[in-house]
């Protein structure tokens, strides 16, 4: 038995209403009245609550969950109220979901989309609320049959006497539940009695979605609104003076524009923006938009010196002398051991910046009047929105509501907040309610772009091959890529990491796996590296370290579990049956820790007609307890043809400060031939609580590559894109 504190008075934890016609609802106050998601498999009930709530229940037993975090293709949207339903102990088929608005007050669980946390975070918050609604349930089932609620049970939206023949659906003892007090304790169930947890179940908005109903923040539509567009500055550095205002506002399906500024005081990190100040065009179709946008002629100021690509390489060179020293660790004496070490072997990584590229372009609807402010659209952080927007607006958060739609793609480019100011900002201006897009020239040259990388390892090996020495020191333009409590800390006697900062003007943020990405790809390269040197497999030479952080760790600041590391390496050892040599396949393996999960891969690459195509891909996974198979499996196989992708072609080179990529003719993603033909996913089974899955199958994805393209090559991997940079061989293409 597991039990729960509420943590808020009975009053307060979940709110209870009823209204004419039966039923009840309870929650953190979510979200307004709803519509079915989905064909349901039971009647739809005849009236529905129209007050806030998290569960809603009718008088047919029909299920009504919202869900709290933004959408953004990582499928909370199924698995969070798979949680709820699990604790309230409904069937799957008899539960409707939707998307839940911003109320954090209420939901006591932080709502936002970002570092694979929404799971983590809302564990437990999503179980009490499953809990305490068949809590009430069974306590208005004992009062109306005169009963201890002992003597009860609930299962599959069903109350039944455990000694009696008596039972009651949810749906007709609902409305009879309200008012019932919440405990101030409650008991959870234990992982082994999870029906619905851990089991396959599809996207609860596929259907919506291939049939091309509207669920994006592209598809939103309001009587009254008017389209937008904007216009930024063509180069980092630069701002906006003037525009020839009256000839744009004379062209055919332009009804004003304008200059804005979403200059705040005192901004948050969510307001990360190059450009603050824009041009705004508005009329009532984008394509007549995107011709005055072409007609534009714009007077720019310049505010600092433009960047070049070429300045970039050469910031990093510097970094390691003159960067800003962001956080480090030294265990032992790394010199002296370097100085006495029988081998010494060491190499630099490298990697451009990168845009985030998601397929639905920016945009956001807005809705400003005297006193209150609408905006809905497709965005990883509301609340950080709507603090922002109140800031711009002068305007009290209360008066702000923020709804949000499914995204088309996040990465990490929607936890900035600039393009809904920017929305807000131009409803307020022009007095109406507004929807502005982006072009993908727009997009791809606004900034908050991943930052570029550089970072040098270097390891010693003694005269029986054991490490005695690593050091790695990375830079970044502006955040440094290295996490010196991560691996390999813990596992050799003498150990540094450095890691440095310099300043660049380009904008940049959070970006799949942040950091993670580039370093699992640099480090796992080359710890394969010095495996080679050493003469031992790759796999094992890994187990000999995490052997010793599992029995003499070195440092008490590690911040990875030894066992759970070394189990996803036994694991995917095992599945891909490694050390069985197979005619013209090429291996290669990585695994990493990030986001409280462990990942790792096996990659099977064969060369067809003089090329390398990855034929499979295995993967090894520890995030806890997997709440949808389906969803979890989905995830880490986009994160293997994300980290594919990226480490092959990914890179955005800058001229006199703006970025010569502006679509996808120049800025090359994967293509479907190119990615794995198979990838199997295996989860380590255990009882731990659900961490992230978001973002950890990525970072592993390109060092395997790395890894495997040696072994069919020859030529090891030091430099990104993988396709294009100088690696001291031809141009490769995968597939």
């Amino acid at each position: 038995m597991t039990l729960i504190k509420t943590h808020h008075n009975r009053r307060s934890f979940l709110k209870v209403s009823a209204a004419a016609g039966g039923g009840m609802m309870i929650g953190f106050n979510w979200l307004t009245s709803c519509t079915p998601a989905s064909e349901p498999a039971i009647a739809i009930p005849n009236e529905w609550f129209d007050i806030n709530g998290y569960i809603k229940i009718g008088d047919t037993g029909l299920v009504t969950i919202f869900s709290p975090n933004p959408e953004i293709g990582q499928n909370v949207m199924t698995s969070m109220p798979m949680v709820v339903a699990e604790e309230l102990d409904v069937k799957w088929d008899h539960v409707v979901v939707e998307q839940g608005a911003l109320d954090e007050d209420a939901f006591k669980n932080p709502q936002f989309a970002g570092g694979s946390l929404s799971i983590k975070l809302g564990w437990d918050a999503l179980r009490m609320a499953g809990a305490a609604g068949k809590r009430m349930l069974l306590e208005a089932a004992a009062k109306e049959w005169a009963v201890d609620i002992s003597e009860l049970s609930a299962s599959e939206g069903v109350i039944s006497e455990k000694n009696g023949e008596r039972s009651v659906g949810y749906g007709e003892i609902a409305s009879k539940a309200a008012g019932i007090e919440v405990p101030e304790e409650l008991e959870l169930k234990e992982p082994k009695d999870y029906k619905l947890i851990g089991t396959f179940q599809k996207n609860v908005e596929g259907p919506k979605i291939v049939t091309g109903k509207p669920l994006f923040g592209l598809d939103y539509e309001k009587e009254g609104m008017v389209l937008a567009m904007i216009q930024h500055p063509p180069a980092f550095g630069m701002k906006i003076r003037d525009f020839n205002e009256g000839e744009i506002k004379a062209m055919d399906g332009v009804k004003d524009a304008f200059i804005i500024d979403t200059t705040t005081e005192e901004p948050i990190w969510a307001e990360t923006n190059a450009f603050n100040n824009l041009i705004a065009i508005i009329g009532d179709t984008t394509w007549e938009l995107m011709q005055a946008k072409k007609a534009l002629k714009v007077n720019y100021e310049t505010v600092s010196d433009p960047e070049n690509s070429e300045m970039h390489e050469q910031w990093l060179i510097e970094g390691f002398d003159k960067g800003n020293v962001e956080e480090s660790r030294t265990d032992g004496d790394p010199d002296a051991a370097f100085a006495k070490a029988a081998k010494v072997i060491e190499r630099t990584f490298t990697s451009p910046f990168m845009a985030h590229n998601t397929m639905e372009p920016m945009n956001f609807f807005a809705h400003v009047t005297g006193d209150s402010a609408e905006l809905t659209g497709p965005t990883q952080t509301p609340e950080a929105l709507r603090e922002a927007a109140a800031k711009l607006l002068g305007m009290d958060e209360d008066n702000i509501s923020v709804n949000m739609t499914r995204m088309g793609g996040g990465f990490g480019r929607r936890l900035y907040v600039h393009f809904g100011l920017e929305a807000a900002a131009i409803s307020k201006q022009l007095g109406a309610p507004v929807k502005m897009i982006y072009t993908r020239e727009d997009d791809m040259t606004q900034g908050t772009y991943r930052p570029a990388y550089r970072s040098t390892y270097k390891a010693g090996l003694d005269a029986d091959n054991n490490l005695i020495a690593f050091s790695v020191k990375g830079v970044g333009l502006p955040e440094g890529p290295v996490f010196p409590n991560r691996f390999p800390a813990g596992t050799v006697d003498n150990y540094t990491a450095v890691k440095l900062g310099m300043p660049t003007n380009i904008s940049t943020g959070a970006w799949r796996a942040p950091r993670s990405h580039f370093t699992a790809g640099a480090e796992q390269s080359f710890i394969d590296e010095v495996a080679e040197l050493a003469g031992k497999d790759p796999i094992e030479f890994r187990l000999e370290l995490f052997e010793r952080a599992k029995n003499n760790p070195v440092g008490e600041e590690n911040d990875y579990d030894a066992a759970r590391y070394a189990g996803v390496l036994e694991l995917v050892k095992e599945k891909a049956n490694w050390g069985t040599s197979i005619p013209g396949m090429h291996r290669g393996v990585a695994a990493y820790y990030c986001h409280n999960s462990y990942v790792a891969q096996v990659f099977d690459v064969a060369m067809e007609s003089g090329q390398p195509k990855v034929k499979k891909v295995w993967c090894a996974v520890d995030c806890g307890i997997v709440v949808n198979r389906e969803g979890a499996k989905n995830i880490i196989e986009g994160g293997v043809v994300d980290g594919i992708g990226h480490g092959m072609y990914s890179e955005l080179k800058f001229e006199n400060g703006s970025s010569v990529h502006n679509n996808f003719n120049s800025y090359q993603l994967i293509r479907h031939s190119q990615a794995p033909e198979e990838i199997e996913v295996f989860f380590v089974e255990n009882e731990i609580a659900p961490t992230g899955l978001g973002e950890p199958g990525l970072p592993p994805a390109e060092a395997a590559l790395a890894n495997a393209l040696y072994q069919a090559t020859g030529t090891r991997y030091y430099h990104r894109p993988f396709s294009t940079a100088d690696q001291g061989q031809e141009r490769i293409e995968i597939g």
